[in-house]
């Protein structure tokens, strides 16, 4: 008989602010405090930080556009650890509801004066996460993102 164990630590740590495009520094600077805690290659970080500029900034300018104020969002940066090192990256914030997960890769075998504006940024983020998940719930989007460290 065969039993496997999944054991999990804990690191989660948390970051709410405001959703305004001038916080990003604040939310990459989040991040990369926890990466280079782990020692996170510099590779890593960079796709990594990649995909949180582009999510961030999705909804610092989308999210909210109803309201005449800033909303905010909420960043968990959390690991899970079993054979390898696993950062899980979630967004949480109470916009518009947006799957974007459900947005149509663009055709990049196009020129880019062919090829429609919008969804490069997301489709780079797909590329450079191992996996992403989004869920709407109690009226907020949900999107985790998920790059294996090491």
């Amino acid at each position: 008989m065969l039993i496997f164990i999944r054991v999990t630590e804990i690191m989660m740590k948390e970051l709410t602010i405001e959703a305004k495009t001038d916080n990003l520094d604040s939310v990459i600077d989040f991040i990369n405090a926890q990466l280079e805690e782990l020692e996170c290659s510099m590779k890593i970080r960079m796709q990594i930080d990649i995909a949180v500029e582009e999510l961030f900034v999705n909804i610092a300018s989308y999210a909210y556009q109803d309201d005449d104020r800033p909303g905010t969002a909420t960043v968990i940066f959390d690991t899970e650890k079993d054979e390898n090192v696993t950062a899980m990256i979630t967004f949480i914030d109470c916009g518009i509801p947006f799957n974007p997960l459900e947005r149509e890769d663009p055709d990049t075998s196009l020129s880019a004066d062919k090829r429609p504006i919008g969804g490069l940024g997301i489709f780079i983020s797909k590329k450079n996460m191992d996996s992403m998940r989004y869920e709407y719930k109690e009226g907020k989007n949900i999107l985790t993102i998920y790059k294996q460290l090491f």
